[in-house]
């Protein structure tokens, strides 16, 4: 198959090298400067044991306007902010049969997607600790993990399995692929909540007497995703209630992080999003709701 992967950062990159080095018929949609540089010294990527730089074939939304040809699979690997600009530049590469996985969190992404590319869009998400040192892709630890599977249920074709079913990362095809998106996007969304609320570490927060309050804020978020059709399994609320009432947990969510540098962060993709669905559903978040008023008001204020 013919993959196309919207983005070269810590995600897209990583997975990218696999799949690359797996001989899959790769190429990565960057920004021009982007581009430029990797043709000239190719994608470097470092892991535990392992430092190599691979020479990939790179385009640009230009280029792909200009010689507009469709490909097999279309890999989104983006920040939130980038999905709308993202959209438009990859038209050209999606024909009838192409098909989409976004590897973003939340699940803004799905419905926008499906509106322009509607029955094209498979559910994905991935588990990697990684990040970017200047220009090179750096994961962090041994932890890479691929799941993928048909929007509300059905069969992923065997040829999408088989060419993302490479080494380096262990691909997983699951039937409930919507739950576990929920799942993954009750925790980020409550990993978010908690510290930035809070403004502080999971270790700090429980030295401060939060457990009671993170553990109402875990409740809240999984009630909204219930009213989903969307239960939180048991085994996933108990990975979430460890990693947030940890003692003694340097812990911190990436979107407290961004926030907290002044960086562009998804704020209103994950938070913003889940606040409205509940609202769709009936279900009260004041707990959510607080933090919203409390990260737009810092927003407004750097802005102004």
């Amino acid at each position: 198959m013919t993959i196309l992967i919207a983005g070269a950062g810590a995600t897209g990159g990583a997975f990218g090298t696999r799949l690359v080095e797996a001989g899959r018929d790769v190429a990565f949609l960057v920004r021009p400067a982007r581009a430029e540089a990797l043709r000239e010294t190719g994608l470097r990527f470092i892991a535990p044991d392992e430092d190599r730089t691979n020479p990939v074939t790179v385009t640009t939304a230009e280029e792909l306007a200009a010689d507009p040809t469709p490909v097999d699979l279309v890999l989104v690997a983006v920040k939130a902010g980038a999905l709308e600009s993202i959209i438009a530049d990859l038209r050209p590469a999606v024909g009838p049969q192409t098909l989409i996985i976004p590897f973003l969190n939340g699940m803004a992404q799905i419905g926008r997607l499906e509106a322009e590319f509607p029955g094209q869009v498979l559910g994905g998400l991935v588990k990697i600790v990684g990040t970017m040192r200047g220009a090179d892709i750096v994961q962090m630890t041994d932890l890479a993990t691929m799941t993928i599977g048909r929007l509300g249920g059905g069969e992923v074709p065997p040829a999408v399995i088989d060419a993302l079913d490479v080494p380096g990362f262990r691909l997983q095809v699951i039937d409930g692929i919507d739950d576990a998106l929920w799942e993954k996007w009750v925790f980020i969304a409550a990993a978010g909540v908690v510290t930035c609320l809070f403004r502080a570490p999971v270790g700090a927060i429980m030295a401060a007497g939060g457990e009671p309050h993170v553990v109402g804020i875990i409740d809240e978020l999984e009630a909204v995703a219930m009213a989903a059709g969307h239960p939180v399994s048991a085994r996933a609320r108990a990975a979430t209630l460890s990693m947030l009432t940890a003692e003694g947990s340097a812990f911190t969510s990436s979107l407290y992080r961004d926030v907290t540098a002044g960086l562009p962060n998804e704020t209103e993709h994950i938070l913003g999003h889940l606040q409205s669905t509940a609202r769709d559903l009936g279900v009260p978040t004041p707990l959510l709701d607080l933090t919203l008023v409390q990260l737009r008001a810092g927003e407004f204020d750097r802005s102004a």
